[in-house]
């Protein structure tokens, strides 16, 4: 299985060691087409040695080539709601999940999509629990 994992870049990394975790849990079902989400030198500012229009390209050529896309959308971000949409017009199967932070919302855009399945947890163990149960659905 091919799994595309979204989080945030430039929106935010303060999220970056919980990626890591998840990356290295969804390894057990597949790879990661991309592992460099949870790659703690990767700043804010994003890939610095490559283009705006590579990283767009190659990005949606492994959404396209992946079967699955696991997405924590805690952090607010742009390119990670795109990234949902394209995946959800390509008719891939999506969980976004959604830890609660004091005074946000997760976008009714996310929510309220019947083809995306939305999971809020609290901890990486119960992520987890969420996304055996999405994976082993599809497997």
């Amino acid at each position: 299985m091919k799994i595309y994992f979204a989080g945030a870049i430039r929106g935010g990394r303060n999220d970056v060691d919980l990626y890591i975790k998840l990356i290295n849990y969804l390894k057990k079902y597949g790879g990661v087409l991309t592992e460099h989400i949870g790659e703690r030198n990767l700043t804010q500012k994003g890939e610095k040695d490559k283009t705006e229009e590579f990283i767009h390209n190659r990005d949606m050529n492994w959404l396209l080539e992946a079967d699955v896309m696991v997405a924590e959308v805690t952090t607010p971000s742009l390119g990670v709601g795109y990234e949902i949409g394209r995946a959800v017009m390509d008719k891939k199967k999506v969980l976004c999940l959604y830890r609660e932070q004091k005074g946000t919302r997760l976008s009714a855009m996310v929510r309220g999509c019947k083809d995306v399945k939305t999971k809020d947890y609290e901890s990486y163990e119960e992520a987890v629990k969420y996304i055996d149960e999405f994976l082993k659905q599809i497997i």
